[in-house]
Parts: structure tokens; sequence; C-alpha cells
């Protein structure tokens, strides 16, 4: 196939460079690609939304360090560290706030097992040098006093921050535009290679086509529908379901001042406050592949255990109900970097971190154009590693 648009096509660019998919990830690469001066395209139908809509804007690199995953968690502290300068500088370039909040998170367990099970994960946390305090049930209250009387205990942990991620998203594409980035509001069908087996561009579902010298697959849970037809080493990429409930509240008197993680007889919950009073409460995992149907069970169970930790969540007001699909890997890493594919690289299998690696993601791939190396140790989770992984194991607080 030549280079550019199919016989019948109209054709799109040439850009230096286009993003397939326009969710955290593909809009702050494009971001960043922009102010390097590379010419570049989003290709996507709604962008801003996908799973990065439906997140809760955790930046977790310590309550996400998980058994048996340490290279991983050196990742998730490496991306943690660009993030407070990522933020300035968005907030600067787009004129908006993206809720960038250093509020910590208090981990807690409704009942004995519950408690047990943090201080395991705790203990290997801290024998990786990470910064996170056991505490007493009263602690606990202490920190947070809308939490249940019925706790048993946890643990406080300063270095977990959070963002605002429908803020955030709305500041990227705002960033985006000022800096040139076109977008195409199309969906992608397939990546086109020229004669030599290159990439070329990519088919859109409007039987255009767009070309581009490099291609960045960043769909998310639906990036292996695009590489799956291309050949080589293809990043495994898989959906995982979940269901997020946003509460509304007021800033005056708000609920909660920090991220609570918590086990409700070994089930994870979430609660992340925003700064105007609501509340996001996560996030049920379900391998359901793409069934985007809001069920009532996951609804009920979130806001029953989430009831449970905080009682006080019985005076706010139900906003919405949502699920999405997080790109789940077979070592519930991410994928960054080079496929075998001349002039393809891919940045997806982000799981529950894309908020969180977003930066370092970002500055990986503008490297890769240049032909530079991408920040340690991203280099580590390059699209090679195939189909040689097996399934990862997560811990007890393995899916907040």
């Amino acid at each position: 196939m030549s280079n550019g648009a199919p016989p019948g096509q109209a054709g799109r660019g040439p850009f230096d460079v286009a993003v397939l998919g326009g969710g955290v990830i593909g809009l702050a690469a494009a971001w960043r690609f922009a102010l390097a001066g590379v010419t570049v395209a989003v290709v996507d139908p709604s962008p801003g939304h996908g799973a990065s809509w439906v997140a809760a804007g955790m930046l977790a690199p310590v309550t996400e360090a998980h058994f048996g995953e340490e290279p991983l968690s050196e990742l998730l502290l490496a991306g943690a560290a660009h993030w407070e300068d990522f933020a300035a500088e968005l907030e600067a370039a787009a004129d908006m706030r993206v809720g960038y909040r250093r509020c910590g998170t208090v981990v807690v367990g409704l009942d004995s097992s519950d408690r047990r099970a943090i201080d395991d994960v705790l203990a290997y946390q801290r024998s990786l040098g990470l910064d996170a305090v056991r505490l007493s049930a009263s602690e606990c209250r202490g920190l947070e006093p809308a939490l249940s009387p019925g706790i048993r205990g946890g643990a406080h942990v300063p270095g977990d921050h959070q963002v605002d991620n429908r803020a955030l998203l709305a500041a990227l594409l705002e960033a985006c535009r000022r800096a040139g980035v076109e977008f195409l509001a199309r969906s992608a069908r397939r990546i086109l290679l020229d004669a030599r087996g290159g990439a070329s561009g990519a088919e859109l579902d409007d039987e255009s086509a767009v070309a581009a010298g490099m291609l960045v697959v960043a769909a998310g849970a639906r990036s292996g529908s695009l590489l799956g037809h291309v050949g080589g080493s293809v990043p495994q990429v898989r959906p995982v379901k979940g269901h997020i409930v946003r509460l509304r509240g007021g800033p005056r008197a708000p609920l909660l001042s920090r991220t609570v993680r918590g086990l409700v007889q070994g089930r994870a919950c979430y609660l992340v406050p925003r700064s105007d009073g609501s509340l996001v409460i996560g996030a049920t995992s379900e391998e359901r592949g793409f069934d985007g149907s809001v069920q009532v069970g996951q609804v009920f169970a979130l806001l029953d255990d989430a009831r449970r930790l905080v009682p006080g969540l019985d005076e706010l007001a139900f906003e919405e109900a949502i699920c999405g699909f997080r790109p789940a890997t077979p070592d519930n890493a991410p994928y960054v970097g080079w496929t075998t594919t001349e002039r393809l690289a891919v940045a997806t299998g982000h799981y529950r971190n894309g908020i969180l690696l977003a930066p370092i993601t970002a500055a990986a791939l503008v490297a890769l154009y240049a032909g530079a190396a991408p920040p340690s140790p991203m280099g580590h989770f390059g699209a090679e590693r195939g189909s040689h992984l097996a399934l990862g194991a997560r811990g007890a607080l393995g899916e907040p």
C-alpha cells in the first residue's frame, strides 16, 4: 500500500505525528509534541473522554505499589515526580485550573482482617522505601473525622496526590488548540502501511486517511483493534470495566479533606474529594469486555461500601453513575515505545495509572521522535514485551 491515502480516498496531512486516541495520554503527548515544534494531529471522535473522563484522578504512586511489581512501582514514582511542574505549565498554557492537590491519602480497614491485609501491603511498601505510616483507628479519624467509628485503623500516605481529571482534560484540549494541534473528529479504522511495510498513516471511518511520519497508537483499551492486523510483536491490551459514582456536596463544609482508600471485608473502595465539595467513589473491576451498561448492583455495592467507611455520605446528593474501560495488560504495566513496524509507536495499557503516567509518557514519546532515550525508568516498558508476559496478580489493595 502506498504512502498516504489509498485510491479513492481523500488525504489529510501529512503531519509529523498523528496520535490515534484523544484521552489523557494522547492529549498530553500531542501538546508536548506541538511545544517541540512538531506538526501533530489527534484522531478521536470525542477527545477528552473515554477512560480518562471516568477516572477519579488519583496520583497514587505509593498505594498503587503492589507485591511483585517493583519495576512498575519505580515507574509510578518517576511519573509522580513530573506532576507538579507539568500541572503548573499546563495551567499557564491553558489559563485554566486542573485541580492538582498534594493532599495525601488515608488507607483504612473496616474489620480486623482488612487491617491485617493493609498491614501486609504497608510492610511491603515500606520495604521499598516508600513513605507510609501505620495509624490506629483514632489516628485515622483524627485526620478524617467523618470516618466511621467502626474502622480498625490503617495508614497515612502523604505522597499520594490528586488532580481533577475532567478539569485536566479540558485544560489539555485548550492547551493543544493554542499550540496548534489539529483535531480530526473521526475514528481510526486501521493502520496504513507503505510498500516496505512501514506505517504511513491511518484509515478513518469516513473513508479518508491521515498521513504522518510517526503514528502513535494511544487508543486505550481499543488499541488492540488497531494493532491486531499490523503483525510483528503486538502489545496485549484488554478492557477492564469499572463503575464510578459521583456525589455532590458543598465547598463550605467538605466531608473529606483527602483521599480515603479502604477495605470493606476484603473489597476495595476509594473516595476522592474535590475542592467544590463533590466526591468521587470507585471503582469496580469487571472482566466484561466492552459492555458499557451501568449496572444497578455495581452502583449499589460501591455506595454501600463507601457508606460503611464514611456514614455522612447520606447527606450528599447523587450526581452521576458511569462506567469506563481501563486498558489492562498481562503484567499491569503500560507499553510505551516503538513497535516492530517502522514509524509506529504505542502508548497504551496504562490500566489505572494513565493520569499519573501521562506527563512521563508524553516526555518519552517526544524523546522517541527525537531519537533520544526515554526518561528513566520508562525504557523498561517498551512494546517488545509482547506475548511472553503472564497475567499479573494484585495485592489486597490492588483494585481501589
